[in-house]
């Protein structure tokens, strides 16, 4: 199959890759930069230029294609194009601008699945494309029959995820594919685990909320790029899957490690102090976000095999630079 991606040379864009080109598949990476083209190329990737902003890019990458698998999303503010940068910064009140970035990525998030599917719908090929188990209520054992709600962490993503499904009903193999706060590894430098590792240093003590008791659901980004292929592969239209290894992990286990690897005490910080301390983590850090992927396994087939994430913090490697 030829596939399509977004996000290529992303922290899990890279093991998708690698998992695809293994399995035999032949892979076409959308590449915004100079930088990012030659790292395709060098993996043995097809480049295509454009950007997310640029939709007819993305519908002519889509049309090379026989599949996509879509995982950019703009989590930086220096990736959108200068026109949209400035409305963010001053469009409005100042303490409202985090809030005019995630709308401006999210609508950006619309329009590329909009384009894509555009294309895909003429020859009902697979379209995937890559969400967050945090778009649950807290608390939730969430399922892949659950919905999200916008009145979670990341309930503005639920957008992205509607809106694909919808694409079924136009002849789209329409695929939402959840993947947890923490999808760790080797090689993972701006995920959750080295922010709040980051965070530990400059406190100088491994924080959690509370009494540590909320979950973390967790995922080794090798274990959720086998699951991207096989929902490309075999995934039908319409359906929801969860990359979900660890199904909760108790905060307060992953701030243990962190603060033996570092050699710092472990302590709770109120709620009211959580901004404080995490900063814009904090929302993440206090999250209780429990989730099963028994549905996906089902489904699929698909079996984690990669360590889970507290044997993959005692590794080590998170610590080393």
């Amino acid at each position: 199959m030829r596939v399509f991606m977004t996000g290529a040379t992303g922290f899990i864009g890279t093991a998708i890759v690698r998992d695809l080109l293994d399995a035999g598949h032949v892979v076409i990476g959308l590449a915004r930069s100079d930088d990012a083209a030659q790292s395709l190329m060098k993996a043995g990737v097809q480049v295509h230029r454009g950007s997310l902003d640029d939709l007819d890019s993305l519908r002519r990458g889509a049309a090379l294609a026989d599949g996509v698998i879509h995982t950019a999303f703009y989590h930086k503010l220096s990736h959108m194009r200068l026109s949209t940068r400035l409305q963010i910064m001053f469009g409005g009140n100042p303490r409202r601008a985090g809030l005019r970035f995630m709308g401006a990525a999210v609508e950006a998030d619309r329009q590329a699945i909009t384009a894509l599917a555009s294309v895909l719908q003429q020859s009902g090929g697979p379209l995937v494309i890559a969400s967050g188990t945090l778009s649950f209520p807290t608390g939730h054992l969430g399922t892949e029959d659950d919905a999200g709600v916008m009145q979670s962490v990341m309930g503005p993503r639920i957008v992205s995820e509607e809106i694909t499904l919808d694409t079924a009903n136009r002849g789209v193999r329409a695929i939402v594919l959840r993947l947890p706060p923490s999808v760790h590894g080797e090689g993972d430098r701006g995920g959750f685990l080295p922010g709040l590792i980051r965070t530990a240093r400059k406190k100088g003590f491994s924080g959690f909320v509370e009494d540590g008791t909320n979950r973390w659901p967790a995922v080794h980004r090798n274990d959720a790029a086998h699951l991207f292929r096989l929902a490309l592969e075999h995934g039908s239209a319409a359906s929801r899957f969860h990359a979900v290894a660890d199904e909760g992990v108790p905060f307060l286990e992953i701030a243990k490690i962190i603060g033996e690897q570092l050699h710092l005490p472990v302590k709770s910080v109120s709620k009211q102090q959580a901004a404080g301390h995490f900063g814009f983590l904090a929302a993440f850090a206090s999250a209780d976000n429990p989730a099963t992927s028994a549905l996906t396994q089902s489904r699929l087939g698909w079996r984690p095999i990669q360590p889970g994430i507290l044997e993959d913090l005692a590794q080590g490697h998170y610590f080393s630079t």
